[in-house]
């Protein structure tokens, strides 16, 4: 497994508001996380000693963006990575694709059941709300139209969920009360056709601040802020009023404890979150990105906003997976003459398995391949990554400088 700590995020609490994305199947561990033993050696804080997750568990979101932790990758870190892969893997085991079904394109069991069906009932936590999205109408208008079909594809479809560690043990062994919001990624062919929407178009999640040079992807932010008229009647607005919304009947709920705020997701599901706070009141909880397998999701712009904000994010990132090189394979944070490019996000750390040894090298995306790969590190090769040298960087940053030279001396040339 190769571990890279990469773009380093300035410490400091959300104070206003927050964002970032988080996106396969294979039946999930049935042991129980509450029985885990969870101690963090942190050698560059405490001198090598080990200390419980009620303790350090700031550390492990990131407060100091995973120093210390993150090279080597410390064994308590990667129990809640998995941990939190867990909980994204759930929405793809209980995403109902049967067009025949009664619950098609939502989840096919009810909020206080989901945990449970999946092996998670002793997890702490309960699910609070069902979040969906709805594709942009353009994409369903393509795919109708393929379809021959007028209905299916302009509807909103079950995304992820809203829980929050509501067992006091589980409480206890965090050492706060953790809000997660859980996204899945790709799966629907009007997602796979927001995908494909990779210009960039200003966020402007803030109302008071519009901030236009802050830039996101075109299908995500779609996907994010589009609603539907006929489910809005029901109260179904869009994934970003909804996730606002449920996060802060939690906040107000739970008034006065010790707080986080984490998202996990896979691909995709790296949507978004704005967790700015009605009535002027201002916020003091830690907000974390545990991101598997995450495109990038907006300019250079939208990655400085992240960092004022004081998101930490840290991005799980299988070498071998194409996914994660998108959108902006060529402009982007490596090349930055040309124009508006996109960037990554957060402190990226690098799993690695020699892809002859993988018995199907299509799965190099899968979530699975994800949690397989950080459970089993003795499997995949360990190495850290230097942001010295071009000769000491990976083959295809030596691909781009090499280009950028090439552009250079062309451009000289003229």
């Amino acid at each position: 497994m190769a571990v890279t700590a990469t773009n380093p995020i300035k410490q400091g609490n959300v104070t206003a508001s927050a964002f970032q994305m988080l996106s396969l199947s294979s039946p999930s561990s049935s042991r129980s996380y509450s029985q885990l033993p969870i101690t963090l050696k942190r050698s560059s804080i405490s001198s090598g000693t080990s200390a419980s997750l009620a303790v350090v568990w700031r550390d492990v979101q990131g407060c100091n963006n995973w120093q210390g932790i993150v090279e080597p990758l410390d064994p308590l870190l990667r129990h809640e990575i998995v941990r939190y892969g867990e909980f994204v893997k759930a929405c793809y085991k209980t995403f109902d694709l049967d067009p025949t079904s009664h619950r098609y394109l939502n989840c096919k069991h009810g909020k206080r059941n989901l945990l449970r069906e999946v092996g998670l009932e002793d997890s702490g936590y309960e699910v609070t709300k069902y979040i969906y999205a709805t594709p942009p109408v353009t994409t369903a208008n393509i795919i109708n139209n393929f379809n021959n079909h007028k209905n299916s594809n302009s509807i909103p479809r079950w995304i992820g969920y809203v829980a929050v560690s509501s067992d006091q043990e589980a409480v206890n062994r965090l050492g706060r009360r953790d809000v997660l919001v859980t996204f899945r990624g790709t799966v629907t062919n009007p997602e796979w056709m927001a995908n494909l929407m990779s210009s960039l178009t200003p966020a402007r999640l803030d109302p008071h601040n519009s901030r236009p040079q802050v830039k996101v992807e075109t299908g995500f932010h779609s996907l994010y802020t589009n609603s539907d008229e006929r489910a809005a009647k029901f109260g179904l607005r869009s994934c970003r009023e909804q996730l606002l919304s449920q996060v802060s009947v939690l906040l107000d709920k739970y008034k006065g404890e010790e707080m986080s705020i984490t998202l996990a997701g896979h691909s995709m599901g790296k949507l978004g979150l704005n967790t700015r706070r009605g009535g002027g009141h201002s916020m003091n909880v830690p907000i974390t990105v545990f991101s598997f397998g995450g495109p990038r999701v907006g300019n250079s712009s939208f990655k400085q906003r992240c960092e004022e904000l004081g998101i930490k994010v840290l991005r799980i990132v299988n070498v071998n997976d194409p996914i994660t090189k998108l959108p902006g394979v060529f402009f982007n944070e490596n090349f930055r003459f040309w124009g508006d490019n996109y960037a990554h996000v957060g402190v990226e750390l690098q799993l690695e398995l020699e892809f002859l040894k993988m018995k199907n090298p299509s799965c190099v995306h899968d979530l699975e391949t994800y949690i397989s790969l950080l459970r089993c590190p003795t499997r995949s090769s360990v190495r850290v990554q230097s942001q010295g040298a071009n000769n000491e960087r990976p083959y295809h940053y030596q691909i781009l400088n090499r280009a950028k030279e090439l552009f250079y001396s062309t451009t000289k040339t003229f």
